[in-house]
This record gives structure tokens, C-alpha cells and sequence, in this order.
């Protein structure tokens, strides 16, 4: 098997040095493009490198546009998904494991509007029951690709962009209601065994 590097190419629009969004694996970067004798046929890929999971995914040119592969987001893509994110959760009333797969789907199909929708849908804020484990990794998995991508955009670091979507979870319109009812209570409870100590 042949191998030959080229210095800054591009192909179909990608070129080395950019990062990209691989809908099966999030945000990595194109290191370089390779020509491969296989078989006796020589294939030109592109090469991925996947920092956070310390992985390299080699892609044929010719299958970029049937995997799904895409460029990153543009700023009005990441303010779209913050805004999706602030919306009111849309749970269906179905069985979780089909929900799950469709939770699944969604974060598999590198869109950023469908990853922020479960991110959205799975958020659970202090004042809200706990999720369950499977729940809990769905949620992470799309948070962590969602970050990824606002990072790489807006050039700040994972951590950022983290906050930043957990700010916007925490502003939508139900889940500040459900705060304020949540310390409503509180208070209440506060004031019922001020009354109890007295008597």
C-alpha cells in the first residue's frame, strides 16, 4: 500500500487545515490528503484527526458528499441552535427506546439544529427529577457534539461553549417558570415551619 502526502489541497471544497463536522463523529480537522494504491486502484482520501477521541478516520474523496460530511457551522447556525435550545422541550409520549433512537439519529446525523433539539429535550434542570442513565448519556453525547461545534466556530474553548448553551437552556420560558415555582415552594415551606415553631 503506496502512500503520498500532499501540502494544502483541496478537494470538493475541504481543504487541509480545516475542521470539519463528520455526522457519525463531530468536529475534527483535515491534516492532509492522501493517494493510496489499493487493489491496484489508487484512491485520493482525506485525512481526519479526531482530537478528543484520539482518532484518524481516512475518507475517500469520492464518498465526502454519501457520508454527509460538511463544513462547520456559521454564526448564524450556532444562534439558531442556541435559540432551539432555549425552546419548550417537545417530548413525545412514545416508548423510550423508540424515542432513544430517534434521540439517536439525531445526534448521528451532524445537523446542529437536531443535535440542539435533544440537547433541549433531554435537559434536566436541579428543580427537575433525575434522568436515567440512558437519558443522562444521550444528553451527554449531544451536549459534548453540540460544544464541539460552537467551540470550533466561535473559536473559544469546550468549556465556553458549554456554558454558554447551559445559559440559553436556562433561559427558556418553561424551565423560568419551573425555577420560580421551585423557590415559590421553597419559600412557602420556609414560612409553614416558621408558623410550626411558633405555635
Amino acid at each position: 500500500m503506496a502512500t503520498s502526502n500532499k501540502k494544502t489541497a483541496q478537494r470538493q471544497g475541504f481543504k487541509t487545515g480545516e475542521h470539519i463536522v463528520y455526522p457519525a463523529h463531530g468536529v475534527g480537522q483535515i491534516t492532509a490528503i492522501e493517494e493510496q494504491s489499493v487493489a491496484g486502484h489508487t484512491l485520493e482520501l482525506l485525512v481526519i484527526v479526531f482530537e478528543q477521541d484520539k482518532m484518524t478516520l481516512r475518507v475517500p474523496v469520492a464518498k465526502i458528499a454519501s457520508v454527509g460530511m460538511r463544513k462547520l457551522g456559521d454564526p448564524a447556525a450556532v444562534k439558531k441552535a442556541l435559540e432551539t435550545v432555549r425552546g419548550r422541550p417537545r417530548v413525545k409520549r412514545t416508548m423510550w427506546s423508540r424515542r432513544a433512537q430517534e434521540y439517536e439519529a439525531k445526534i448521528n446525523s451532524g445537523d446542529l439544529i437536531a443535535i440542539s433539539e435533544v440537547v433541549r429535550d433531554l435537559y434536566r434542570s436541579d428543580s427537575q427529577p433525575e434522568q436515567s442513565y440512558s437519558e443522562r448519556q444521550l444528553y451527554e453525547a449531544a451536549l459534548d457534539r453540540m460544544a464541539r461545534e460552537i467551540a470550533a466556530v466561535n473559536k473559544c474553548s469546550e468549556t465556553e461553549a458549554v456554558k454558554q448553551i447551559e445559559q440559553n437552556l436556562a433561559k427558556s420560558p418553561s424551565r423560568l417558570k419551573a425555577a420560580a415555582a421551585a423557590e415559590a415552594d421553597g419559600e412557602a415551606d420556609e414560612e409553614d415551619e416558621g408558623k410550626e415553631e411558633a405555635a
